[in-house]
């Protein structure tokens, strides 16, 4: 069942980038276009998505369990750091170069769109990246702590 609801909840999401013109890397460039032929609508679109995620968390925050039985894992708030501030620049640098963040742009490679398998291919070579960093850094973390 947790699967099945699972893929239905992301057809809906993959559903609501589309209709909403999330999907469509020109639309997003033209909401990011501040200083150009600015293109407010997806303002719209990202107040509705921070409404319902809000009053989502407020509820399952009062739930220890989510309505299929799984044990809920909300995030717990974090500092606000230099890696997120960095992580923060490169996605954004990103979304303005490609027009697609990552949802977006899993959505726009199953619609067969060319540039989002070009994005797709280099977020999955930034996530690797990140990856061999991390464990570098755990790597030599825990040297430093051995000698």
């Amino acid at each position: 069942m947790a699967l099945l609801s699972s893929l239905f909840a992301g057809l809906i999401f993959g559903l609501g980038l589309i209709v909403s013109g999330m999907a469509n890397p020109a639309k997003v460039l033209g909401f990011l276009d501040l200083a150009g032929a600015w293109d407010p609508s997806l303002a719209l679109v990202m107040g509705g998505a921070i409404a319902v995620g809000f009053f989502a968390f407020l509820a399952a925050q009062k739930r220890s369990r989510s309505l299929l039985g799984a044990e809920m894992n909300l995030p717990a708030a974090g500092l606000v750091d230099r890696r997120l501030v960095a992580g923060s620049v490169l996605f954004g640098i990103g979304w303005g170069l490609a027009g697609f963040c990552p949802g977006p742009g899993l959505v726009a490679l199953g619609m067969g769109e060319t540039k989002a398998a070009v994005f797709v291919l280099a977020m999955l070579a930034g996530m690797a990246f990140f990856e061999v960093l991390e464990r570098r850094q755990r790597s030599s973390a825990r040297c430093s702590r051995a000698g």
